[in-house]
């Protein structure tokens, strides 16, 4: 039915849904079967000195990356036109900010596998989970690194209006958002279709910790470890509770009531 463009039409043009499938389903499964492993499953007590620097560059480098795409990928090509934006300094804004925060994630991500690969204790308390999603995010800043090279070649602007229309596409349900892409360089593609095994895994690794940044860290007592407790009364008026006996008692009596 789609001649030559069978392939194209099934990653490009059905996959997308498949994926976003799987990791709206996933996620929501993972929360409410397994809320306890939403976690990153530190091993900073382990080795801390290329944690924290391979971290910090990594997630500064990935942030960008990921807020750049989804602005770049999905801001209205209408909006550029009514801004009289032109397509080419978009282009050239995208290759730079790409550049430098792309940059970032790589030496961190390569300093954080290293970690995982080559330290003894880490890599036994590793799963392979953990090692994979790492070396899958690795090769992708590696090929988005290439495509920066590939780009550098046109930098009218064309091929990044292509991707633009194919994203917002497929996000308003358009059959035909896969003819966008087809002809496209080989690494362009490689780089989408990684992209979206990513999503698809996301549920089921680590990787679910982003979403606990705005519920969890940011939102409810930033800086504070969440601890439950099952005790019954609530902290407050254990502490009261305590303080009257401390009242009466005087030193004798050491312990909170419960």
């Amino acid at each position: 039915m789609f001649g030559n463009y069978d392939l194209n039409f099934l990653i490009f043009g059905i996959m997308p849904y498949a994926v976003l499938a799987v990791a709206l389903v996933g996620t929501i499964a993972r929360y409410e079967r397994d809320p306890f492993t939403w976690k990153t499953s530190s091993s900073q007590l382990l080795r801390r000195k290329q944690l924290m620097w391979g971290s910090v560059l990594f997630h500064v480098g990935i942030i960008v990356l990921f807020f750049g795409h989804l602005i770049g990928l999905f801001t209205p090509v209408w909006i550029l036109d009514a801004l009289g934006i032109p397509y080419g300094v978009k282009q050239w804004v995208a290759v730079i900010l790409g550049g430098i925060a792309g940059l970032s994630a790589f030496i961190g991500a390569t300093m954080l596998l290293h970690r995982r690969l080559f330290d003894a204790r880490i890599r036994v308390n590793s799963s392979f989970a953990d090692i994979a999603i790492l070396a899958i995010l690795w090769l992708q800043i590696v090929i988005g690194m290439g495509t920066i090279i590939v780009t550098l070649d046109h930098m009218d602007g064309a091929g990044m209006v292509l991707f633009m229309t194919w994203s917002q596409s497929v996000m308003t349900l358009q059959l035909n958002a896969w003819t966008e892409v087809i002809n496209v360089h080989w690494l362009y593609k490689a780089h989408i279709v990684l992209g979206m095994v990513i999503v698809a895994l996301f549920p089921f690794t680590r990787l679910v910790h982003m979403l606990s940044v705005p519920i969890r860290y940011v939102t409810l007592r930033p800086g504070y470890q969440i601890v439950r407790s099952r005790r019954g009364r609530p902290l407050e008026e254990r502490r009261q509770a305590y303080d009257a006996r401390q009242g009466k008692s005087g030193p004798s009596a050491t312990t909170p009531a419960e």
